[in-house]
């Protein structure tokens, strides 16, 4: 991490409501082995909290592109203020294809990356253009409700009446989250100490949308069809790791990898001790190093082959790369992928 291998941008873009909007990027000086684009979670920001992020993705050979949410970190807007979820999804998504879209990234594989309410995000851009994007890494995502913290339909009845008329009150109670997401007590020191990470109640609407939003991934999480990686800290309090066992049990896609990391907490990649983090992005370089460029004839004639390995000593079933597909050597770049309409990258 000491040699620096990418140069790092800021530039703000409009919406289509006109509010300006914060992106940010990591760009490697090699030729990038494809595009990562970043969904930060709920209260969270990209040029500070995920700068470890970035910066651990474009030394791997990434480029790397963030955009905070509307009220979220540098962007304007009520802050924490989601009045749709829709509007974060329409922002990333117009952002996100604009980059893909630049003549030197046309041929680029796609990912997407998503952190706890990001995660939530990344799955509905995959919705809303199920062919478009190469695959996911999700972090602890948010795309289904616990049954241990979901509301009682009573006290849901109540709020969704008033939320109306009183739309930003921050009146939903929560813990301290915070406390309970960040395990390393210096790392936690430095994310309550940044001004850009929202760190009061959550607005009324604001917890609906992000509750409705919750229940409609949980029915359509057969739906998911993109290749993924979610990971997850066994000792998460703040999404449940039942929550991302239930992703890959129910998603269609045969490209599929889930790994638990025992005794580690919801901010795996920024509230860890080092050693833990350095173990969560090496595995997530190394799914995304194995997708970005690596397609076979075998797996562009028959993409949905089952397949088996062992992943620093974790066995995840997988249907990536089987152990005939990785000893014939033929790499194809350039060729398009079975029923994508996307490139693989070179």
């Amino acid at each position: 991490m000491n040699n620096i291998a990418f140069e790092y941008q800021e530039e703000y873009i409009r919406n289509s409501r006109g509010t300006l909007l914060f992106t940010c990027r990591w760009l490697p000086f090699s030729t990038p082995k494809a595009l990562v684009f970043l969904c930060h979670g709920y209260g969270m920001e990209c040029s500070g909290f995920m700068r470890e992020c970035g910066t651990r993705l474009a030394t791997a050979g990434y480029a790397v592109f963030g955009i905070d949410y509307e009220g979220h970190g540098r962007s304007k807007g009520a802050r924490c203020y989601i009045k749709k979820f829709k509007n974060i999804v329409n922002d990333c998504s117009d952002f996100f294809k604009s980059v893909c879209a630049r003549e030197e990234y046309r041929e680029k594989s796609r990912f997407l990356y998503g952190e706890s309410m990001g995660g939530a995000v990344a799955l509905l851009l995959h919705k809303k253009d199920p062919s478009f994007w190469n695959g996911a890494v999700l972090v602890a995502p948010m795309c289904k409700i616990s049954e241990k913290v979901k509301p009682h339909p009573v006290v849901v009845n109540i709020l969704t009446k008033m939320e109306e008329i009183i739309p930003k009150w921050k009146i939903v109670p929560t813990k301290d989250v915070i406390d309970s997401a960040f395990k390393d007590p210096i790392k936690r020191e430095l994310i309550r100490n940044n001004k850009l990470i929202y760190q009061d109640k959550p607005r009324l609407k604001t917890a609906l949308e992000m509750l409705r939003t919750s229940i409609s991934l949980e029915d359509g999480l057969n739906e998911v069809t993109l290749p993924f990686f979610v990971l997850h800290g066994e000792a998460d309090t703040v999404t449940d790791p039942e929550v991302s066992k239930a992703l890959y049990d129910k998603a269609s896609t045969r490209d599929k990898t889930i790994k638990l990391y025992p005794g580690m907490w919801h901010g795996l990649t920024s509230g860890e001790p080092d050693e833990n983090i350095e173990i969560v992005f090496a595995d997530i370089t190394a799914w995304l190093d194995k997708r970005c460029n690596a397609i076979t004839f075998e797996q562009i004639l028959n993409p949905l082959n089952d397949g088996f390995e062992k992943f620093d000593n974790t066995t995840i079933s997988m249907a990536a790369t089987s152990s005939r597909m990785q000893s014939n050597g033929r790499y194809l770049c350039g060729l398009k992928r079975f029923r994508m309409q996307h490139r693989s990258a070179m």
